[in-house]
């Protein structure tokens, strides 16, 4: 970390380390140079596609139709921010049956899955807090491996100096506070985050996620938590209906920007730029999720008329509104759910090639895997 860059950084201070090179401490929240006015169009435009995704939410009869495929995408969204990429059908798989046997990766990305949906029924009775952080964190990194943090003790705050952007501490980018004053400064941030402010949530939520990702609190794995912070907030703010709205995505595809934004904020205290970045993920991510909400609903009644128009029976009406939550399916597993023969899931199995909303895994895997190409298609996309 080049020193130089942060002696006179209004964001924070720097510090030694045993290690012989200095770390930055960022100061407490909020900061003091803070252009509220330049933030309120941006604001505004956010909030109101914020308002507009929430109220799809309200409407639906079951919310699962769109929570559970929204949170696959945001994990692996977010795991694919830390260079963890797992082949699509093997994470439906393994989501669809726990015992399936599936590559590092592939457990690692369904792992954040876990962590977001225990999370978003936890905060219902434990506000957002430095040990509901250790939660999520000992679920995310259960039985990775070995250099992605195993050698770590999952859900425990670092007792080591950590940095961002190098092998070594020496060539890192960027040098966060070390263990002690990281625990000085995780204790702050959670005061701010219950501390009664006239600051807009949204805005709360840019400062939390960067000063979060400043503090980088964990050997590994701070990336991940910090993101699943944001639609936890949300949900306990009661700012959004169900959880719908999450920002990987747009974080992914914006990967330089966002990284940049954050260290500008850490080097010359750029909070504007940073706080009008996070809306605008706010803004692009709501919208992008208002219209591939109409469009899994639009597939729904497709297939739904589909089944009807084949006049074929509620159970199969069942198993589809169940590829909707998770697009993959063996006969087994069908039996098991439906509580139906084998013969009788085989069968319905085979109603849904004929109709064209599922199709065979090919290979040699058994038992027989089947998918739902066009629901996976329609949850995968951009939301364009």
């Amino acid at each position: 970390m080049n020193e130089d860059d942060f002696k006179i950084s209004p964001s924070g201070r720097l510090v030694p380390t045993i290690e012989g090179v200095k770390a930055f401490v960022p100061n407490p929240l909020p900061p003091a140079a803070l252009n509220m006015q330049r933030l309120v169009k941006p604001l505004e435009r956010a909030t109101r596609a914020l308002g507009e995704l929430s109220g799809v939410g309200r409407t639906l009869p079951n919310p699962e139709l769109l929570t559970r495929p929204f949170a696959r995408v945001e994990a692996v969204a977010s795991s694919k921010i830390e260079g963890t990429v797992s082949p699509a059908p093997e994470l439906l798989m393994l989501e669809r049956s726990p015992d399936t046997q599936a590559h590092s990766d592939t457990r690692e990305v369904n792992n954040y899955n876990t962590a977001l949906r225990y999370g978003l029924t936890r905060v219902n009775d434990l506000p957002l807090s430095k040990r509901l952080f250790c939660e999520l964190h000992k679920i995310l990194l259960e039985g990775v491996s070995f250099d992605r943090g195993a050698r770590f003790v999952p859900g425990e705050l670092k007792r080591e100096q950590n940095w961002i952007g190098a092998r070594t501490i020496k060539n890192a980018r960027f040098v966060p506070p070390p263990p002690g004053e990281s625990m000085d400064a995780l204790d702050e941030l959670e005061k701010f985050i219950h501390n009664e402010n006239d600051l807009p949530l949204l805005i709360k939520l840019a400062l939390i996620h960067y000063q979060f990702e400043a503090i980088h609190p964990y050997p590994d794995g701070n990336g991940r938590v910090g993101r699943l912070i944001i639609p936890l907030m949300l949900c306990e703010q009661k700012a959004m209906s169900q959880p719908l709205l999450y920002l990987s995505t747009f974080f992914e595809k914006h990967y330089n920007e966002y990284i940049d934004h954050m260290f500008n904020v850490s080097r010359s205290g750029t909070w504007d730029k940073w706080v009008e970045f996070f809306l605008l993920a706010v803004l692009e991510s709501s919208e992008g999720a208002l219209r591939k909400a109409h469009a899994i609903q639009d597939l729904q009644r497709t297939y739904m008329e589909r089944i009807r128009s084949a006049r074929s029976s509620a159970l199969l009406a069942k198993l589809v509104e169940s590829l909707f939550f998770v697009p993959a399916i063996t006969i087994p597993l069908a039996v098991r759910e439906l509580g139906i023969s084998y013969n009788s899931a085989k069968k319905l199995m085979a109603r849904l090639i004929e109709l064209h909303i599922a199709t065979p895994m090919p290979g040699d895997i058994k038992p027989q895997w089947y998918f739902a190409s066009e629901i996976i298609d329609v949850v995968n996309s951009q939301g364009t």
